[in-house]
């Protein structure tokens, strides 16, 4: 699979999440993610704004779902969302919920594996259960109370446990995040600290532009 890049937009405000979105689509992003605090704080109305303004762009809402998983998953799906996440601790019947939406309303489901305590047992049930892609996850809370905590520390074992598409999330430096193809994770997220600063929920660079433009680059070459 070819490198993705996907840019987490975990802000609280739609006009800074336009913002941001515009200059990581003009750098090359692929996919634009409508992160949980864009989601708490605005709704389906941050899915809705994103697609007016990037028709033709892939979407993730990361729901982060639990519970309710086809009702979650569906209205997403309505409001333009092209892949919604499911947390692998989830019951299965919730995981089992969100892919049978996700094939009704023709959107891909990324099964996130944070908090789970065998993690590769976890996507190796998200793939059984029909998921499109694994995010493998260490949390930005653990990573807090944990130091060194990182999605590295498993990597290589959770790419060996699937076959489907990897994702890893969690506190990873730039050039980390550009080595994940290499890695086996061909989908990249650039986020914290880059994208969302590392104490809160804002833009973290006045060049951030000119810096995804140079990631992407580097990814994809």
């Amino acid at each position: 699979m070819e490198p993705i890049v996907q840019v987490s937009l975990d802000l609280t405000s739609i006009e800074e999440a336009l913002e941001i979105a515009h200059k990581a689509v003009r750098a090359g992003v692929d996919w634009l993610e409508a992160g949980t605090p864009l989601i708490l704080a605005e709704g389906l109305r941050s899915v809705r704004a994103l697609r007016r303004e990037f028709p033709q762009t892939p979407i993730v809402a990361d729901l982060k779902t639990m519970d309710g998983g086809y009702l979650e998953a569906e209205m997403m799906a309505k409001a333009g969302a092209s892949m919604v996440v499911v947390m692998g601790v989830a019951h299965p019947a919730t995981i089992k919920a969100v892919v049978a939406a996700g094939r009704d309303y023709g959107i891909k489901v990324m099964g996130d594996n944070l908090a789970a305590p065998d993690k590769i047992a976890c996507v190796r049930q998200l793939e059984d259960l029909g998921v499109d892609y694994i995010v493998h996850h260490t949390g930005y809370d653990e990573r807090r109370e944990v130091k060194g905590a990182s999605p590295l520390d498993e990597l290589d074992r959770v790419v060996a446990a699937v076959s489907i598409p990897v994702q890893a999330v969690g506190g990873l430096t730039i050039e980390q995040a550009i080595s994940m193809p290499r890695r086996g994770a061909p989908l990249v997220v650039i986020g914290a600290p880059l994208v969302i600063d590392s104490e809160a929920f804002k833009a973290a660079s006045a060049d951030l532009e000119d810096i995804l433009r140079e990631i992407v680059q580097r990814i994809k070459s």
